[in-house]
This record gives structure tokens, C-alpha cells and sequence, in this order.
């Protein structure tokens, strides 16, 4: 079965062909990194006019680069949320107009359901029974959670952020040191020689609980990156003068250990917690170096299978999202075909 997927849940303009769940035939992304840059973050008026210029050519390039055409294709996925409202609606307006042009079924994905599958479009991938029960480490620019997964679309999440997503921490000390924008490619590049122990930055709620814990999931599966981030301003701040070199690299280093830090220890204390046969990291932030090796050296310690996506598709991408739809035919949960996109869309059991 070949489905064609569209994204545009953010500032990446995709659409990709993928057959059968896992084989990627084509994947064609337009980034906006460089249209968003100079305001250091993504705007989403300029985001959802540049979808509206790209989507179409991007649809074309995906059909060409797979060798396939509308006729084809056996059904259209597309993201319908969580993300930006403007930017959603382009692809659903683009995919919604397809379905019914082309007579094709409208398969509506959930963003995060795409992360979640796309460490199952590698090759050679575990098969399902070897796989689940799963925890998933979800970390992107705008989501930290992990995800308890029974079996393939069952979702619960036990651990999530309470302030900033850890792709967000990375944006904001790139801005704080003047790196540039994204911030996960750039401070990884400049901790490059670095000494990750220079500094000991906060890991996010390491003291003892000393108040009521209001949010619903357990304390110690939850991350915080607000204080992390406040940490590396006021220590910057303290300094006489803007650092460059050798000591540059050593605070972006100290800071990207404490970031991945705090991301692996939440989840050895849920592989100790759970009965788990595997776990994944997927989002922006798991092509970070220092988290893989973090979390490979935890499978090894722990004798859980870990599952990382290829580097393509740990951003956000169409194939990811053609994936997790073509899982939903699989197993008979096709019937959802969204009304409008939902910003606010949250994870929940397929029905």
C-alpha cells in the first residue's frame, strides 16, 4: 500500500510516498530555517505563507522522486495536530482537497504519533513482538515526554515536561550565548572540544520534594528545563566579559551534557519502574550526539533494545507521518478522517 503524507505542523513544508509503513520511497522536505532565523524563532505568519508557496511543488517532487502519480497512490496522509494553527491548515487543506478530488481515503495523523513510529522505518526493524511493551522518548522543539506503549497505538504518557521542551532549552542558550539559530545544531557544534564537566549546570527537579506536586504525572519521570536555562544566563551574566573560545566551549558543552543528562536519567528510572522490552528516542533533539551515545551506553547497561530513527526523519518530515497511517490501516483503525486540524491535539489510544 503507498501512501503519500504531508506535514506542515510547523515550518518544515513535506510530503513524502511510503510503502507499506516502513518503506520510504521518496521524502521531500522544505526548510524555512533561514526565512525564520533573523527573529530567532519560528513566526507563524511567514511559516504558514511559505507552505502556501512550497506545498504544491513539494507534492510534485515527492510523486517524481518515488516514481509514482496521484493515480498511484492508495490514500493521503496528513498531520492535523498538534502545531501551529495557520501552518495546519495548509497541509489538511492540501490533503482534504486531494482526498476528494482523487477519491483517495483521508487518513488524519497525530504529529507525535509520526515521531513515535518513524523508529520503526530503519532497516531490519524488531518486529512487534520483540518490540512491545515500548517507552518512547519524545523530544522536539515544542514536546519532552515519554510514552508508554502496551502495543502499537496504544499511548500513555508517564513523564512529561512542566515549563520548556528541551529542543526549546537548546533555542534559548544558543540566544543566550548570541550562537544563532536552531539551536541544537549550533550548540552541539560549538561543545565540540568542550569540557562537559566545566560547569555543573541543574538537571531540572533534583531536589527533594518539598511541596504539593500538582501535575498528574510522577515527579521523577518529569522534566524542567526553565531552571537549566536561568542557571546559564545568570552565570553568563556574572561574567566580565562575552566568552569565545575554549570557554565558550566548555559552557555549550557543560550545557548540552546537562540537557541530555536529565533526559536519560528520567528514563533508566522508568526502564526500572516499567517491564519494558524496548525503547526509543524520536523528535529534533534525539539526532544530539551526546544523547545518543547517553541513552545507547543506558541500553547497554540495562539490556534494553534501543530503537533511534535515521537522522532524516528525527525532524519533522511527511514520511513519519505516512508511516504511522499506513499502521492504522494495518490493524483496522483507518476511520479518521479529521473535520478541521486541532493545535491542541493530544496523544490517545487508537479506538
Amino acid at each position: 500500500m503507498k501512501i503519500l503524507g504531508i506535514e506542515s505542523s510547523c515550518d518544515e513544508t513535506a510530503a513524502a510516498v511510503v510503502e507499506n509503513g516502513r518503506h520510504v520511497l521518496s521524502n521531500a522536505i522544505y526548510s524555512q530555517i533561514a526565512k525564520h532565523r533573523p527573529y530567532g524563532g519560528v513566526v507563524p505568519e511567514i511559516a504558514s505563507r511559505n507552505h502556501v508557496a512550497k506545498l504544491p511543488s513539494i507534492i510534485e517532487e515527492a510523486l517524481e522522486n518515488a516514481g509514482e502519480t496521484y493515480d498511484s497512490i492508495d490514500a493521503i496522509a496528513v498531520t492535523y495536530g498538534p502545531g501551529l494553527a495557520s501552518s495546519l491548515l495548509i497541509g489538511y487543506s492540501a490533503a482534504k482537497t486531494l482526498s476528494q478530488r482523487l477519491d483517495k481515503p483521508l487518513i488524519g495523523v497525530n504529529h507525535h504519533e509520526g515521531h513515535l513510529h518513524s523508529v520503526f522505518m530503519i532497516e531490519n526493524p524488531p518486529a512487534e513482538e520483540d518490540a512491545y511493551p515500548m517507552l518512547g522518548l519524545l523530544v522536539s522543539g515544542g514536546d519532552s515526554s515519554m510514552v508508554l506503549m502496551k502495543a502499537p497505538g496504544h499511548y500513555e504518557i508517564i513523564g512529561s515536561t512542566i515549563d520548556d521542551a528541551s529542543g526549546e532549552a537548546l533555542d534559548k542558550a544558543a540566544a543566550i550565548l548570541k550562537l544563532g539559530y536552531p539551536g541544537g545544531p549550533i550548540i552541539q557544534k560549538t561543545a565540540e572540544g568542550g569540557n562537559p564537566k566545566a560547569i555543573r549546570f541543574p538537571r531540572g527537579l533534583e531536589s527533594v520534594d518539598r511541596g504539593k506536586w500538582v501535575y498528574k504525572y510522577a515527579r521523577d519521570l518529569c522534566f524542567s528545563f526553565s531552571g537549566l536555562k536561568t542557571s546559564l544566563l545568570t552565570y553568563v551574566k556574572n561574567l566580565d566579559h562575552e566568552p569565545e573560545g575554549q570557554e565558550l566551549a566548555d559552557i555549550a558543552a557543560s550545557y548540552q551534557e546537562a540537557v541530555a543528562d536529565a533526559l536519560t536519567m528520567r528514563v533508566e528510572r522508568a526502564l526500572d519502574r516499567f517491564e519494558i522490552k524496548s525503547f526509543s528516542c524520536a523528535g529534533g533533539v534525539s539526532m544530539n550526539r551526546v544523547l545518543r551515545e547517553k541513552l545507547a551506553a543506558l541500553s547497554e547497561k540495562t539490556g534494553v533494545t534501543l530503537l533511534l530513527c535515521p537522522p532524516p526523519l528525527c525532524t519533522d518530515n511527511a514520511a513519519m507521518i505516512a508511516g504511522a497511517a499506513y499502521e492504522k490501516v494495518r490493524l483496522g483503525k483507518a476511520a479518521n478522517e479529521p473535520i478541521d486540524v486541532n493545535p491542541n491535539l493530544r496523544l490517545a489510544d487508537w479506538e
